[in-house]
């Protein structure tokens, strides 16, 4: 039985697109005492970008704080704020920022219609009734939460995504304006997922036509923006994480992101980054595409942290490993279906221990 998968309903693309976003709203609200919900990255707290987010007399703006990923218990917290703020459902709820906050807003858009915490959905295809209407606006691009059906939290136990046909957004606006001021090393670490990604998914088990034609076409535009530059970069960049995010609906990622999320889970290491470290020590793993991913650090300046699992005690790195092992999909995407033989926990955390 093949998939049959939800994707998004509408997309706009364009710089300046952004200040269409009132006009596309107005379409979605139902009357003069319905109101939406703005999460927006506090980051942009006191920008110009705040004041052009179309926020109406009876909606609600939080600003929401992702110096740490997103974990369940804050999701539980934002989605109980927005009940005690009204005694109905908001017509919508926008996520304006990176990966994290549209995680945010893909997850409040699901709690307000589920009962009990975030922690409880935590897995497969456990949503049962349909969010309320959400749209994501990016301000950082690679990651590909735009487009996926999945917002990844760490919950009281694990870091896993509530991975539902009902997470995928309504709506994304896609402004390349808005990610053209993002950090450099932000930037690299955000767009290395997008590349990652698709190594990972292009070398797997799982690999169609259907990941392969997005996965090769946000590599290609990966190289163009890493490693040639040029003009566009912003606009280029934006599609990479649009076609990347594709690529995976289809497919899976593999050992690097299995590995990313016990980084993310016990040391607080954010995705983008963890990806990177791990990433440059799985030469077994991706040869080609690791051997290309340090010609784009070399090309853009950076250097990854060193040592950061050196002094953690073992109860921590048992705890990683448990995190990485929960992720099997990943796994038989990456090493097939007898990857519990090959990946043992002693090969894992020799992995870790390297990083």
């Amino acid at each position: 039985m093949f998939r049959n998968f939800k994707m998004i309903s509408r997309v706009v693309f364009g710089r300046g697109c952004f200040d269409q976003l009132d006009d596309i709203l107005a379409e979605k609200r139902k009357d003069t005492g319905s109101f939406m919900v703005f999460l927006v990255d506090d980051v942009f707290s006191a920008s110009s970008l705040r004041d052009r987010v179309p926020v109406k007399s009876r909606d609600l703006l939080i600003l929401v704080n992702v110096d740490e990923e997103p974990k369940t218990a804050y999701v539980d917290d934002l989605t109980h704020n927005v009940r005690d703020f009204s005694n109905r459902l908001p017509d919508g709820v926008i996520g304006i920022g990176g990966g994290s906050t549209m995680d945010l807003a893909k997850a409040i858009s699901l709690m307000l219609t589920n009962p009990g915490s975030s922690a409880d959905y935590q897995g497969w295809d456990l949503i049962k009734n349909p969010a309320v209407y959400h749209v994501g606006i990016p301000t950082l691009s690679g990651t590909g939460a735009e487009v996926s059906r999945t917002t990844v939290l760490s919950g009281p136990e694990k870091k896993l995504g509530i991975n539902s046909d009902h997470t995928v957004f309504d709506q994304i606006v896609l402004d390349p304006e808005l990610i053209s001021g993002a950090p450099a090393n932000q930037r690299f670490y955000t767009g290395m997922d997008c590349y990652i990604h698709c190594v990972e998914s292009l070398n797997g088990k799982y690999l169609n036509a259907f990941s392969k034609s997005y996965g090769e076409k946000a590599i290609e535009l990966c190289r163009e923006v890493f490693l040639d530059g040029g003009p566009n970069s912003d606009d280029k960049l934006m599609m990479a994480s649009y076609f990347g995010g594709m690529s995976i609906a289809y497919s899976q990622v593999g050992v690097c992101h299995a590995l990313s999320y016990g980084l993310s889970f016990v040391l607080g290491v954010h995705h983008g980054i963890g990806n990177c470290i791990a990433f440059d020590y799985l030469d077994e793993y991706y040869p080609e595409g690791v051997r290309e991913f340090r010609r784009m650090m070399k090309k853009q300046g950076i250097e990854l942290p060193r040592n950061l699992v050196a002094d953690t005690d073992n109860d921590k790195l048992e705890k990683m490993i448990d995190v990485a092992l929960v992720l099997e999909p990943l796994w038989e995407n990456a090493l097939g279906s007898d990857w519990k033989r090959i990946m043992t926990r002693d090969r894992i955390k020799e992995l870790y221990q390297r990083m």
